[in-house]
């Protein structure tokens, strides 16, 4: 058996790499150079523009990187820190009151390495209510982020985390329970 990237097929047709094309161009243009307590209400309706599914109590950094606006989804007070990368050729879900970190990373393709020409495939993402991706954090395609959870910093998440844990490292493994306390 040999792998044949030759014969590996861009599911992607022009139109949505055209269309690709016009919002990294116009995202620049119009919103990564906004300071980011002067243009949020902006960015949203940029985003929004594009196809979009953000509530304006929501929150997205300028220098957020966004693959498929159309594939976004965030609800009231979700936010989007500096520098995340949203690599999202499918959907991607921030429920209300969730944060990502500065530098994190979400995944929504990836290839199957069982075929010999590679094929995409996605999955989504969804971040449910009350949780906290921490700083510089990958996560995986098809992953869901329960309630109230929180993945620590730098950890790598390829299933799904269970509500009100606390989990890191790569792979992210279960630390403890969160409880919160007031």
């Amino acid at each position: 058996m040999e792998i044949k990237l030759s014969k590996y097929q861009n599911k992607l047709t022009k139109k949505h790499q055209l269309i690709r094309l016009i919002w990294n161009i116009s995202w620049s243009i119009f919103c990564k150079w906004l300071p980011r307590s002067v243009g949020r209400k902006w960015r949203l309706f940029f985003v929004n523009l594009f196809g979009g599914n953000i509530s304006y109590k929501a929150n997205i950094y300028p220098s957020v990187k966004i693959y498929a606006p159309w594939n976004l989804e965030m609800h009231d007070f979700s936010c989007l820190a500096p520098n995340v990368d949203c690599y999202n050729v499918d959907k991607i879900i921030l429920e209300e009151n969730t944060i990502v970190s500065q530098k994190s990373y979400l995944c929504t393709a990836s290839h199957d390495i069982s075929k010999s020409t590679f094929p995409l495939i996605t999955s989504p993402i969804t971040i449910k209510n009350g949780s906290w991706v921490g700083a510089s954090c990958f996560i995986g395609m098809g992953v869901i982020i329960n309630n109230g959870a929180v993945v620590g910093a730098t950890s790598s998440v390829y299933k799904d985390v269970e509500p009100w844990t606390i989990v890191g490292g790569n792979p992210a493994k279960f630390i403890k329970k969160r409880i919160i306390n007031e």
